[in-house]
């Protein structure tokens, strides 16, 4: 039976336009993520290059998230992501610029390029996610707040795998060119959805304060909240050493011998997972015993990801990713309606940017650690390595973090 709070928050035109923009630049970054994953992949045959192109995207996202996140809580949330967009756009159409020359510019040149124009999506990307975090409370009621949650972390997480599929599938019949042509497209759009929001105030604080002052808050609000930390802390170890899925190309390519067709199927695997997960969370949203939950997810995707790793059959590493996607799912739902709602609104930008920090480190580094781990120890080898790590982070935290661990929901209303 449907649940009619379900669709609440998507009654509001704002956020509406907001999710639009969500989902527009999300599966533009993740395009450009296999895309570029993959082209590098192909390019030079190093596993260690696709670790690369993670920590150069790290590096700045993680440099500019704390100064970012001051930023967000004391101008115009719609504004700042207007920027970010805009930046992203020229980085697309930069990469797209690269490809088109790819014949005529010399091996170094070329790679070099690439890596610069990273370089940039990761300082758009550190200024965009506190903004983006920040601006979603004042688009709905407080009451809808909980479905405005559920809606985004969905959104996100379908279109954030969605994308990585689709930019496979691009890749493998159109080619690289379309796959960055289509990135730039998507990204054209985000900007259009994102200006039709109404301009929102930025909640009451004290700007004078310097901004060395207003960043050492947000860190301590962060660190002395047990919860919090627990639960950023987990998504970090987790998933930096399950980052099995940057080496997503190797598998096709080598192991599982699928080429880039093949590769876009496993991507859109774990899309499939979540879109379902994701249905499911929209209309009976978590509550009951969301820390043990949110622990068993997390173990559940490590077990994923060994099997995937030991896998040599194609339909079954699509099945084991499909679960991963499953799993992910839930724990992205929980992490965030947490953030969301023990954040005071007028820091949500600073806390965003710590969360981004966890974040940034746990997808870029992890598949720099990944695409490390598989130069030093094989392939296979370092995703099984990921997975056990895993499943240590979670005991680990289970043990250590009981405040997390038997976290209820319904306690926050």
């Amino acid at each position: 039976m449907s649940n009619p709070n379900a669709y609440a928050a998507l009654r509001q035109p704002d956020y509406r336009f907001f999710l639009a923009m969500r989902m527009s630049t999300t599966l533009a970054i993740q395009i450009m993520s296999v895309s570029v994953g993959y082209f590098m992949y192909d390019l030079t045959g190093d596993p260690l290059m696709l670790g690369l192109i993670g920590l150069a995207e790290a590096v700045p996202a993680i440099s500019i998230s704390l100064w970012a996140g001051h930023i967000a809580d004391k101008y115009n949330r719609r504004s700042l992501i207007v920027g970010c967009i805009s930046l992203l756009l020229v980085c697309a159409i930069a990469l797209l610029t690269l490809v088109w020359n790819r014949e005529s510019l010399p091996q170094a040149t070329l790679i070099a390029g690439i890596y610069t124009v990273i370089f940039f999506t990761g300082v758009a990307r550190g200024m965009f996610s506190p903004a983006n975090f920040a601006l979603l409370p004042q688009l709905v009621d407080r009451q809808e707040l909980p479905n405005a949650i559920a809606w985004n972390s969905s959104v996100w997480e379908v279109a954030s795998i969605t994308g990585l599929g689709v930019g496979g599938l691009l890749y493998g019949f159109a080619g690289v060119d379309a796959a960055f042509g289509t990135m730039s497209i998507l990204l054209v759009l985000a900007l259009l959805f994102v200006v039709q929001i109404t301009p929102k105030p930025v909640p009451p604080s004290e700007r004078m304060e310097p901004a060395i002052v207003r960043i050492r808050e947000g860190l301590h609000f962060v660190f002395s909240n047990k919860i919090i930390l627990g639960a950023i802390a987990l998504d970090l170890f987790a998933v930096l050493f399950g980052g099995a899925v940057a080496l997503l190309p190797v598998y096709a390519k080598d192991i599982l011998k699928v080429g880039p067709e093949g590769l876009g199927a496993l991507r859109a695997a774990m899309s499939l997972g979540a879109i379902s997960m994701a249905f499911v969370i929209a209309h009976r949203p978590v509550g009951k015993h969301a820390g043990r939950l949110m622990l068993g997810c997390v173990a559940g995707f490590g077990f994923c990801i060994i099997g995937f790793g030991l896998s040599t059959v194609f339909w079954l590493s699509f099945l084991l990713l499909f679960l991963a996607g499953i799993f992910d799912q839930v724990s992205v739902y929980i992490r965030q309606s947490l953030l969301q709602h023990l954040t005071p609104e007028n820091m949500k930008g600073r806390v965003s940017s710590v969360s981004s920090i966890f974040i940034t480190s746990s997808n870029e580094l992890g598949a720099f650690e990944s695409g490390l781990a598989a130069k030093l120890m094989g392939t296979v080898p370092s995703v099984l390595f990921g997975g056990v790590m895993t499943l240590l982070v979670v005991a680990i935290t289970a043990w250590k973090a009981p405040k997390l661990r038997d976290l209820d929901f319904r306690d926050l209303e």
